[in-house]
């Protein structure tokens, strides 16, 4: 099985990634098109230069290796995609192969802990919008940051039943640290994670924003609203 997991930055969606790798039957690969996305927009994100001499640039090459055969001989391939990162134009033929599921976070969290580590974006670069059609054009269950942290056996498993694929504790502790297979920008962004060796307890209550975060947050709140309307519960 190769599961395509779509969901905009600062989503739990590292925690997810690992959560996945922790099994030990699922192979898994990190914002695959992140390079060729900041090739072919020209944002300006961090350690910009480091990611697009580090990455495949060409689209084509990291659609093809989407489905290439699965790294280590495992039975399944987790890739952790970000939605805006398919710029227009990019291949979309190798989707056709993948179970895809889309995790979500309310944008008042995910605004909150994007601008403790850098500038606010303008909202594609959370990808809510680009979520919300990738959902209709490819839909799949939805699953909700906040329903992971405050269950995280029991959100895992409905998920794991929903795809197919046999649940296991494992999913629920991986070793401190960073793993090998982690984007090179991990250094700036993955700190939390790293110090981890589970998914956190449930969030408390939503941070209060205002100003350029709290418009952004009203710009996102459509697009979460439709996409938690079809959450697992």
């Amino acid at each position: 099985m190769r599961i395509a997991m779509w969901s905009g930055p600062r989503n739990l969606s590292t925690a997810m990634m690992y959560s996945f790798a922790a099994r030990g039957d699922c192979a898994v690969v990190d914002e695959p098109f992140y390079g060729a996305w900041l090739k072919a927009g020209g944002a300006q994100h961090p350690m910009r230069e480091e990611i697009l001499a580090d990455m495949e640039t060409d689209a084509e090459a990291v659609a093809a290796a989407c489905i290439a055969p699965i790294p280590g001989g495992l039975p399944h391939l987790y890739l952790k995609l970000m939605p805006h990162h398919m710029a227009e134009g990019f291949p979309f033929g190798w989707s056709e192969e993948c179970t895809h599921v889309h995790l979500i976070r309310h944008p008042a969290r995910v605004v909150a802990s994007y601008g403790a580590r850098r500038d606010l974006p303008e909202l594609e670069e959370l990808g809510y919008s680009q979520q919300f059609d990738i959902y209709r054009r490819l839909p799949g269950p939805v699953i909700d940051s906040a329903d992971i942290r405050a269950d995280p056996a029991g959100a895992l498993g409905r998920l794991c039943a929903e795809i197919g694929l046999p649940y296991t504790d494992a999913m629920l502790h991986w070793p401190a640290g960073g793993r090998k297979e982690d984007g090179i920008w991990a250094k700036h962004w993955y700190a939390g994670v790293h110090a981890s060796t589970g998914f956190a307890g449930p969030e408390g209550p939503l941070p209060e924003l205002d100003g350029r975060a709290g418009a952004l947050v009203e710009e996102a709140m459509p697009f979460y609203t439709a996409l938690a309307e079809a959450r697992l519960k």
